[in-house]
C-alpha cells in the first residue's frame, strides 16, 4: 500500500519557516511521503497574517489548495488560524484549522487513517540533508507595536528551558549540520528555565549552548533593539568564532518622530548609540536591519531622516517593507495613510540605498577571514551572512565548515575567498 502524501507549505516570517521544517519532519516520521503541492494527499499551510496583504495571502494559499486536482485535504495552522479559524475552515470542508502547531502532525495522522499515536510531539528532530538548522527558543510577544498584531496570534512570551534547547542543539551535532540559528517571536526577550531552578536570559543561554554541546557555528536570527546591548556583543567576541559576528536589528524606521507612532521603545540616535557600541566590541559584526516605509504620517522630511539614518549605520543587509495596513491594529485607523504610489517611490529608493550599503559592507571584509558554511559546490554563507565564492574548498561537501581568506567581491556583492581550513 502507497505511503500517504504531504506537502507543507509556508507563509511568513523566519519562526514559520522553522516550525514549518518541523512539521515537515514529524509528517515523515510518521509515514507520510513529502512532495509538491500537485501530488499531495494533504497539504500542510503554515499560514501568517502579519499584515492585512498576508491573511490575503493565506485566503488564497488555501483556495488554490482546495483546487488541486487531487483535492487533498488541507490543514490549516498558524498565525491566521489563531485570528480566524472559523473563517478558514468554514471556505470548505475539506479544510481543518489547527492553531497549536505542534498537534498538525498528529491531526494529519487521522486525516491519513495512520496510527495517530505514531504522531511525535512537541520537538522532535530536524529536516536532514541541511547546512544548517533553525531551533526555536521562544514564542510570543508582549510588546504592542501599533502597526502589529502578532502579539495577539502568538500569544504572550514564554521560553523553551535551557536544558531542552541544549538537547536540540546537541541533536543538530549529532546530525552532522555545522549551523544552529537560534529562532523566537522575540529572541531578545528569552528568559527560559535553567538547571538549579535559575532563569536565563539569551546570553545566559547561549553559554549554556557553547558549553554543553559541540556546535560548530551558533547564529541569532533576530534580536529586538531594545533587548541588544554591547554585553552581548562581547559574548560573541569571546566565542572564538563559534557565535556568528552578525546581528539582526529589526529598526522598522529612523526617524525618531515615526519610531514614537510606532509605539517603539528607543529614537533613531539611541540606535546609532547602540550600534556603535556593538561595534566597539565586535569590530567585525554585520549589523542588517527591517524597516518599514510609508507608515502612517510619514512626511518627506521623516523618509529623508530614515534615509541619512540608513547611509549613516551602514547596514550589511536591510529588509525594506512598505507598510501594510494590518485591521485591528491602532496604526490602521491613523489619519495620514501615505499614498500607494508615494510608498512605491520610497521603496525603490531605500532599496537601492540598501544595496549601496550592502556592497560597502561586502567591500570592507576583503582581506579579513571568516567562516563559511559551504551549502553548494564551491558556494556558501559567511559568518557575516554575505554569500561567497570560496577558491580551494575540494571536495568539501554542503556542510562543511571552513575558514576562508576573503579576497574580493563581486558586482553582485558576491564575496570572493580561499579556502584557508576545514573545520570540525
Amino acid at each position: 500500500m502507497p505511503k500517504p502524501t504531504a506537502s507543507v507549505v509556508n507563509l511568513g516570517c523566519r519562526v514559520n519557516r522553522v516550525e514549518s521544517d518541523r512539521i515537515s519532519e514529524d509528517l515523515l516520521r510518521i509515514g507520510f511521503d513529502l512532495t509538491g503541492e500537485q501530488d499531495a494527499d494533504l497539504v500542510v499551510i503554515n499560514t501568517c497574517a502579519v499584515t492585512g496583504e498576508a491573511e490575503a495571502k493565506t485566503r488564497k494559499a488555501v483556495r488554490h489548495a482546495l483546487g488541486l486536482p487531487r483535492a487533498p485535504r488541507v490543514v490549516a495552522t498558524g498565525c491566521a488560524v489563531s485570528l480566524h479559524a472559523d473563517a478558514l475552515a468554514a471556505l470548505s470542508e475539506r479544510v481543518s484549522a489547527e492553531p497549536d502547531k505542534t498537534r498538525v502532525a498528529a491531526l494529519a495522522a487521522r486525516l491519513a487513517g495512520l496510527d495517530p499515536d505514531a504522531a511525535p510531539s512537541g520537538r522532535s528532530g530536524f529536516v536532514s540533508g541541511r547546512s544548517r538548522v533553525g531551533v526555536k527558543v521562544q514564542d510570543g510577544c508582549n510588546n504592542r507595536c501599533t502597526y502589529c498584531i502578532v502579539w495577539k496570534a502568538r500569544g504572550p512570551e514564554r521560553s523553551v528551558p535551557v536544558d531542552e534547547v541544549v538537547e536540540q542543539v546537541s541533536a543538530v551535532c549529532r546530525a552532522g549540520i555545522p549551523e544552529a540559528v537560534l529562532t523566537g517571536v522575540n529572541l531578545g526577550a528569552y528568559d527560559g528555565e535553567a538547571p538549579g531552578g535559575r532563569r536565563a536570559d539569551i546570553a545566559g543561554l547561549i553559554e549554556a549552548i557553547l558549553g554543553r554541546t559541540d556546535i560548530l557555528q551558533l547564529r541569532l536570527s533576530s534580536v529586538e533593539p531594545m533587548d541588544a546591548d554591547a554585553s552581548l556583543a562581547r559574548l560573541i567576541a569571546r566565542s572564538s568564532g563559534r557565535v556568528a559576528p552578525f546581528l539582526h536589528l529589526p529598526v522598522q524606521s529612523g526617524s525618531s518622530s515615526v519610531l514614537r507612532r510606532m509605539g517603539r521603545p528607543y529614537d533613531a540616535a539611541g540606535f546609532e548609540r547602540l550600534v556603535a557600541r556593538i561595534r566597539g566590541e565586535l569590530p567585525q559584526v554585520a549589523v542588517s536591519g527591517d524597516l518599514i516605509v510609508g507608515f502612517p504620517g510619514e512626511t518627506d522630511e521623516e523618509f529623508a531622516e530614515s534615509l541619512a539614518f540608513v547611509e549613516r549605520v551602514g547596514f550589511s543587509r536591510l529588509h525594506v517593507f512598505r507598510y501594510s495596513a494590518r485591521p485591528g491594529t491602532p496604526a490602521a485607523e491613523m489619519p495620514d495613510q501615505v499614498d500607494p504610489r508615494v510608498m512605491a517611490e520610497r521603496s525603490a529608493a531605500m532599496r537601492a540605498l540598501a544595496e549601496r550599503c550592502a556592497l560597502r559592507d561586502a567591500a570592507s571584509r576583503v582581506g579579513t577571514v571568516e567562516r563559511a558554511v559551504i551549502e553548494y559546490p564551491g558556494r556558501g554563507t559567511l559568518g557575516s551572512f554575505h554569500r561567497v565564492s570560496v577558491e580551494g574548498a575540494g571536495d568539501a561537501p554542503a556542510g562543511s565548515l571552513l575558514e576562508v581568506a576573503i579576497m574580493g567581491v563581486d558586482g553582485d556583492g558576491t564575496l570572493r575567498g580561499r579556502a584557508v581550513r576545514q573545520l570540525g
